[in-house]
């Protein structure tokens, strides 16, 4: 309609200038309709001057220039004798912009997303370039049915309300996601290798069930890197469309591929233009041999991993290329990493970017790489791991861009921050515990400035307990975290041992690293405990520890790290050992230590095993005897199937739990998505087994009847966790193989948390 309007404009504007053409010397030039516009500022865009013979190619320019400045809704030239006359009809202003039947994308986000604006000059050109931006916005949202129409309020004094009037449509969702030329691999599986998704009523959290052209750009990239990765290096994407269906309800998407012939590794080598550099050395660091089937990603890592080794060995300008050399007969590709030195580059600057809250200097401080220093591929990708591994951003990007001269380079970092807030709930049951509940608030990145902390509250049937915690990561910009801790708990443990106990206190705390993967950490703590509320018919081991004691104690952690990520790990290793000494103006005087080792491998995609365990001794010394809030406890997290105390030492008459001296733990744990259920969804199936054992209790020496043996208790289970919109919802069913009658059973646990 805008643009009929638009050629009628100029029709009309063309017909009135050639019925008044004359020939003839211009003598006066006559400026007619001109409200706002200044009369010179019209004279100046004509081509026709006073004493210069009128020319209709001249009279065509002055018109088209004239409407080109956007101020005028129509123009006519005319000769009228020797007078030229310019009759004008200006635009009105826009007085203001309004949006109506819009309630899925707000007033907001679409008034920055048009032009038009208030107080500026209206144009229908401008109008419909706006109508085309709204539309986008809900194609983007998966609206193609949505319509817009623009209304023009006419007001006085040459102003206009412009007002667009949105139908917004429904979702229009994709109906099917078709693969043409595959012949390895199913229609099926290839839809799993892929973002976008048909849709279907599981998916009302997700939008990838919504034609996106951007996203199915992406659907060729995974494609192509899936295709690359299964040995067939020819591959391409022929083409990818999305055609809408003749009722505009939905989309079908196709994808036309060309599979091509399966390759394998020929020969692999290593050859490198150092001096001193042994390639049989590097060797050992190559993640594929002759005869295995071609793998792009294996290349792409072992790129990594022997430009990480080389830099490590003091080689600063390292640049591996991997030379493949396609043999089709025998369909294999023979691989040479070749070592070279690269151009020397330096660090002129980094520029950070997209960082709304977290201050520069959190970021710079996660970089391996400062302004001149010797630009070093490897140390951008761990700076990149470091900056994703913070938590702080839902997307954290480096990359290398030309700086000033050629020997500069300039890192790029681009991040959008996401919530660092946590608010965690959990909930467990059992028949002896009963129903507990517990609510955390933490903070990862206080005042942007990468601080912590944390206030938690359990409240339950059987405990109250309340922690605050805060860290400074970077304790007087050193590398050197520091903190502090305050504490309250109290717990009834009629159930378990026939006493109730609390206890009160703070600790100190400080940390540095050594290296990318080794911390250790020193802690200061007192606290106090009173054991109180003691049952008549307690084992008389409880009854002997009632009342107030103080514990004073000193402990040191060191811990070697390499998992990828903190949350769904799915590689590394994590050792860490706790060594404490409690002593000095504390009532007890106790050493003690733990151990605790995990390892995590991808099996396959998105299959993770976990192998774990814990151990750990406590001994007293000088004249002190061993609390029973000093000792180890096991069950519930670190052993399930059983109680929270559960297993180790038992009174024989009251069934008391008294603790245990020595204790160890392992856990083997398969994570896996559930078959069948859509991946988006975000469910994964969870099989384990868990083993432990504790022991060792100073009861017996003192007459006292202890139930008692190091045997180890087995206890296996199945889980499924949820990643939801409002946190990881986990719940487990464990049921013991192996354990002692006097053991505490525990089968079901459920726990959920959520993130603001």
């Amino acid at each position: 309609m805008l643009a009929v309007a638009a050629v009628l404009v100029f029709a009309t504007t063309a017909h009135a200038q050639r019925g008044g053409a004359a020939a003839g010397t211009i003598t006066a030039v006559q400026i007619q309709g001109s409200v706002r516009a200044d009369p010179e500022t019209i004279r100046s865009y004509l081509q026709l001057k006073v004493g210069q013979a009128y020319d209709p190619a001249a009279a065509d320019r002055s018109l088209k220039a004239l409407f080109g400045t956007g101020l005028f809704s129509d123009v006519v030239i005319d000769m009228q004798g020797s007078t030229l006359v310019v009759k004008v009809t200006e635009n009105p202003i826009i007085n203001r912009v309004a949006f109506e039947g819009n309630s899925k994308v707000d007033d907001e986000k679409l008034r920055d997303e048009v032009q038009s604006r208030a107080r500026q000059v209206f144009t229908r050109a401008r109008v419909q370039a706006d109508v085309e931006r709204i539309l986008t916005i809900y194609r983007r949202g998966g609206r193609y049915n949505a319509s817009v129409e623009p209304k023009i309020i006419r007001l006085e004094q040459g102003r206009v309300d412009l007002v667009f009037e949105i139908n917004e449509g429904d979702v229009t969702g994709i109906k099917r996601i078709t693969f043409v030329g595959n012949e390895a691999f199913s229609d099926g599986t290839l839809r799993g290798k892929i973002r976008t998704t048909e849709s279907a009523w599981w998916r009302f959290l997700s939008s990838d069930d919504r034609f996106d052209p951007d996203r199915v750009l992406l659907d060729r990239e995974l494609l192509r890197k899936f295709y690359l990765s299964e040995g067939y290096a020819d591959f391409r994407v022929v083409s990818a469309v999305g055609e809408l269906s003749p009722s505009r309800d939905g989309f079908f998407v196709t994808f036309t591929i060309s599979e091509g012939e399966r390759y394998k590794f020929g020969e692999v080598d290593i050859l490198t233009r150092f001096q001193g550099l042994d390639p049989d050395v590097l060797k050992g660091y190559l993640l594929m041999g002759e005869g295995d089937w071609y793998d792009s990603g294996d290349v792409e890592k072992t790129v990594a991993a022997l430009t990480e080794v080389v830099g490590s060995l003091g080689y600063a300008f390292v640049e591996v290329r991997p030379n493949i050399r396609r043999n089709k007969d025998l369909k294999t590709l023979d691989v040479t990493f070749e070592i070279q030195e690269g151009p020397r580059v330096y660090v002129e600057r980094i520029n950070i970017s997209g960082n709304v809250r977290t201050l520069d200097k959190v970021i710079r401080r996660e970089f391996r790489l400062a302004e001149g220093d010797a630009f070093s591929s490897a140390k951008l990708r761990r700076s990149q791991d470091r900056l994703r591994a913070l938590g702080f951003f839902e997307k954290a990007d480096v990359s290398a861009a030309p700086g000033s001269a050629p020997d500069k380079t300039n890192l790029e970092v681009q991040v959008v921050e996401q919530s660092t807030g946590d608010i965690s709930f959990g909930a467990g049951y059992s028949t002896t515990a009963g129903i507990v509940g517990d609510i955390s608030l933490r903070e990862r990145n206080l005042l942007g400035k990468g601080q912590e902390f944390r206030i938690g509250l359990s409240l339950g049937t059987l405990s109250t307990n309340i922690d605050l915690s805060f860290t400074e990561p970077y304790f007087l910009d050193r590398n050197m975290a520091a903190g502090f801790d305050l504490f309250r708990t109290s717990n009834n443990r009629q159930a378990v041992a026939s006493y109730s106990d609390a206890n009160v206190g703070f600790a100190l705390r400080s940390g540095w690293a050594y290296s990318e993967q080794i911390r250790q950490i020193v802690r200061y703590t007192l606290r106090q405990t009173n054991i109180y509320n003691v049952s008549p018919f307690a084992s008389y081991v409880v009854q002997a520890q009632a009342g107030y004691t103080t514990v004073s104690e000193v402990s040191e952690t060191i811990s070697w790290d390499t998992r990828d990520t903190r949350i769904n790990t799915s590689k590394g290793w994590l050792l860490r050992n706790t060594i404490a000494v409690a002593g000095a103006i504390g009532t007890q005087q106790y050493a003690r230590t733990t151990a605790d080792a995990a390892y995590f491998h991808s099996l396959l995609d998105d299959v993770v095993l976990t192998v774990g365990g814990s151990a750990g001794v406590v001994i007293p010394y000088g004249n002190s005897y061993l609390r029973l809030n000093n000792l180890f406890f096991l069950g519930g997290d670190n052993l399930r199937g059983f109680a929270v105390g559960g297993v180790g030492p038992r009174d024989a008459g009251t069934a008391d739990s008294l603790g245990g001296q020595y204790f160890y733990t392992t856990t083997t744990e398969l994570s896996f998505p559930l078959y069948g259920i859509p991946k988006e969804l975000g469910l994964l199936g969870k099989a384990f087994v868990d083993t432990g054992s504790l022991w060792g209790n100073q009861a017996s020496s003192f007459g006292a009847s202890v139930l008692d043996n190091s045997m180890m208790r087995v206890a296996t289970g199945l889980g499924i966790q949820w990643i939801s919109p409002f946190g990881p919802i986990r719940i487990d069913y464990s049921f013991p193989l192996v354990y002692e009658p006097w053991d505490k059973i525990q089968n079901f646990r459920f726990s959920f948390g959520s993130r603001f």
